[in-house]
């Protein structure tokens, strides 16, 4: 999934966020950029520690993918991939590393196959395209809070992580018909473009971090793209389901800090 805080809230973070034409995003720090992308009920407050952390040495951007305002129609993986593309041709942004978590990875696989020039280091985490297991095999029921509450908490090693921010967040956007359409279109679209024919072709060096208790791409998950992207180093978390930059963020940092450095991104 993962859950966030509601965009509005994002000023909470101590980030500012920034609009030009059709894109809202977070844009700290300077040098090489580290482009964050978030998951299906994903928010840009799921990466604080992470911005925290790398804007110290680098730029990091995060785009609010239009998720719950894009047209049906294109409601889907294609249709977020190509609005990435508009914005980082917006931004002139060339050789920089994708992070991607859930639905994010799926929409950081599917630029990187079709912009090998522009992405040097690719970084996964609980990515879906190639099997998830979206809410547990099911969708908030609307006007249920304690069903969304029950989904919520399954998304995390630790229900307490679900707090009532996160619930409430997830629980609002489930009144609306539109989002509710929206998010249903993207998951099926996540769930039917699978990736597997198409991973030989990434060839950026690749990180794979995985909550080794993920309930929604399971560790099978992380072994399957560790075999079919040729070259990518597979870590796993314990203690740890399928939002690791917010679960374990210390320990996410580490990770990504060492294979930003082996790299030289």
């Amino acid at each position: 999934m993962p859950i966030g805080l509601k965009y509005s809230e994002v000023d909470k973070m101590g980030f500012e966020l920034k609009q030009k034409g059709e894109f809202e995003y977070i844009d700290e720090g300077e040098g090489e950029v580290l482009l964050l992308l978030h998951g299906l009920f994903g928010a840009l407050s799921n990466w604080d520690d992470v911005v925290n952390k790398f804007s110290q040495n680098y730029r990091v951007v995060i785009p609010l993918l239009p998720i719950y305002s894009m047209p049906l129609k294109k409601a889907g993986i294609k249709g977020i991939t190509a609005f990435v593309e508009r914005f980082v041709e917006d931004q002139a942004f060339q050789d920089f590393t994708v992070i991607g978590n859930s639905l994010g990875g799926h929409i950081g696989l599917e630029y990187t196959i079709n912009n090998a020039d522009k992405v040097k280091g690719l970084i996964l985490t609980g990515s879906s395209g190639l099997y998830e297991d979206t809410m547990g095999g099911s969708f908030p029921k609307r006007g249920d809070y304690n069903f969304v509450k029950e989904k919520v908490a399954y998304t995390f090693y630790d229900p307490a992580i679900a707090t009532k921010d996160l619930v409430d967040y997830v629980f609002e956007v489930t009144t609306s018909n539109m989002k509710c359409l929206r998010i249903i279109a993207i998951a099926r679209s996540a769930q039917t473009h699978n990736m597997a024919d198409d991973l030989h072709q990434i060839k950026a060096p690749t990180l794979l971090i995985w909550g080794l208790n993920d309930t929604i791409t399971p560790p099978f998950v992380g072994h399957e793209f560790n075999r079919l992207i040729k070259g990518s180093e597979l870590a796993f978390i314990d203690n740890c389901c399928h939002a690791p930059m917010m679960e374990v963020p210390s320990r996410f940092n580490e990770l990504v800090e060492n294979f930003l450095t082996k790299h030289k991104l």
